[in-house]
């Protein structure tokens, strides 16, 4: 970029100028920068339904189950919360290979659904799996 002439005065400026173009741009990005989270957080989500096909329970498996209100089942049996961890790490030892099917009501709160696979994986639970409702023709 060239700030001077060396030549005819009266000669038009070829080149164009672009300063201007960067600085609306930096502009335009920091305001993308600053709205994006505020965007993204204000977003109410519907999860969709999963359609999967099912899968075979192996027989060295375990299925919980939590309904809407956030008891906790073990093979259809109600288990306690504080009991689950203990039991789980018992399972693992008796089998390392063992696979724990987690399935919960559509209406069960996250936290409770995190509090579960946190107990699953601190007890050493390698595979855990999800079942879910394949969607309806």
């Amino acid at each position: 970029m060239s700030f001077g002439r060396l030549g005819n005065i009266n000669e038009p400026m070829s080149e164009m100028n672009v300063i201007p173009l960067v600085d609306v741009m930096l502009v335009l990005l920091v305001i993308f920068i600053v709205t994006a989270p505020a965007i993204t957080h204000s977003v109410q989500l519907e999860l969709p339904r999963a359609s999967s096909t099912p899968s075979e329970q192996t027989v060295d498996s375990v299925t919980l189950a939590l309904d809407a209100t956030g008891r906790l089942y073990w093979d259809n049996a109600p288990i306690d919360d504080a009991a689950l961890f203990g039991r789980l790490r018992d399972a693992v030892a008796a089998n390392p290979e063992l696979a724990v099917y987690l399935r919960a009501d559509r209406d069960t709160r996250y936290e409770t659904l995190a509090r579960v696979m946190a107990d699953a994986s601190r007890a050493g639970v390698a595979r855990l799996g999800f079942v879910s409702q394949p969607e309806a023709n």
